[in-house]
């Protein structure tokens, strides 16, 4: 029953009521939200503030979401379980770096040449059955609700020492995502696990060597490009899974329209970094100046490509769901394959 109504209502019993009345809407007030994002204030500028501020404003004082960033409420890798018990109303992040619970939390991130680009993400959800699966496997989790799944940039890997070759990443600790990592860590690469933050004192002090998190349109806007000295143009996939989720509870106490407003400001959000990363990924490449480029030859590139084929089956080979996912980047490679160009 909206406030008008109420109001309307208690007016017809009485002065003493209708005084009444505006105490009552007062303590009902405006739904408060906190969410947590996987990034860091600098980052988070681009992947979700400009949707939290236009909700917010939209909601119209029905609703606020307070906004916080990489390990400001709770460390990165408890935002799943913080979520579920109700410490914190949403979270974005993907399922690795917060260690969702699910049996397709390895896919979450950069699973390693899953994409092309960042287009290719929508369309295995909404074409390719990748969204039927996700809401499939969190029906299986208490109090969390799976909202929406979008594109990041690719991951490249950045260096203070140059990487030409494949046993150039031999020994190189590197801050990035669980499965890009896990893939890479048969090469040598060592992957480091630190707080967001800790990342740029991290490479100043020599703690780490590099990053493999992000495209070069984060490399230089967090700041990690002044101080790494060698971008590597070799892409291990195009584009990471980022996805948005809420306590369930919370979101139940969310009324229809706000519910439908949320969403649809994450289809703002998904549209904003799609376009910021895809114009910041080519000119950032073309005319950015703090890292030199280098890559790996593609006859030894090509190697890559194929161990993680090898990847995939022995993730499909953990189960029902994770095997569907990888059908549907077979079958998603294949159809783009043969469409040819513009597709690949």
């Amino acid at each position: 029953m909206s406030s008008r109504r109420r109001f309307l209502k208690g007016a017809g019993v009485g002065a003493a009521a209708t005084l009444a009345a505006p105490a009552v809407i007062a303590q009902t007030g405006a739904i408060k939200w906190r969410l947590q994002t996987y990034s860091g204030a600098p980052l988070g500028a681009h992947v979700i503030k400009p949707q939290i501020d236009a909700f917010n404003e939209a909601a119209n004082g029905e609703m606020e979401i307070e906004l916080y960033y990489a390990d400001q409420l709770v460390p990165t890798g408890e935002l799943f379980r913080a979520m579920q018990n109700g410490t914190i109303d949403a979270v974005q992040s993907d399922e690795a770096t917060m260690a969702s619970p699910v049996d397709i939390s390895v896919f979450g991130g950069y699973f390693p040449f899953a994409t092309r680009y960042s287009l290719d993400v929508p369309a295995l959800f909404n074409y390719y059955g990748l969204k039927e699966i996700w809401e499939d496997a969190y029906s299986e989790v208490d109090n969390v609700t799976w909202l929406s799944a979008g594109a990041w940039d690719p991951l490249h890997i950045f260096t203070k020492d140059p990487i030409r070759s494949l046993a150039d990443m031999k020994g190189k600790r590197v801050f990035g995502v669980p499965t890009a990592g896990r893939f890479l860590s048969q090469y040598g690469l060592i992957p480091v696990t630190v707080p967001w933050d800790d990342v740029e004192v991290a490479l100043q002090t020599g703690e780490l060597d590099g990053v493999a998190w992000c495209g070069f349109t984060e490399a230089y806007e967090v700041g990690w490009a002044d101080l790494c000295n060698y971008a590597l143009t070799n892409s291990v996939t195009g584009a990471w899974f980022g996805s948005y989720f809420a306590n369930t509870e919370s979101w139940n106490k969310v009324p229809p329209h706000l519910q439908e407003l949320f969403k649809i400001t994450i289809d703002q959000s998904h549209y904003y970094r799609a376009v910021w990363y895809w114009g910041g990924e080519a000119k950032l490449r073309v005319e950015g100046e703090k890292m030199e480029l280098t890559s790996i030859p593609p006859e030894e590139w090509s190697t890559v490509v194929k161990d993680a084929e090898t990847f995939w089956d022995e993730i499909a080979a953990q189960g029902e769901r994770p095997a569907k996912v990888v059908e549907a980047f077979k079958k998603y490679a294949a159809t783009m394959e043969k469409a040819g160009y513009p597709y690949r």
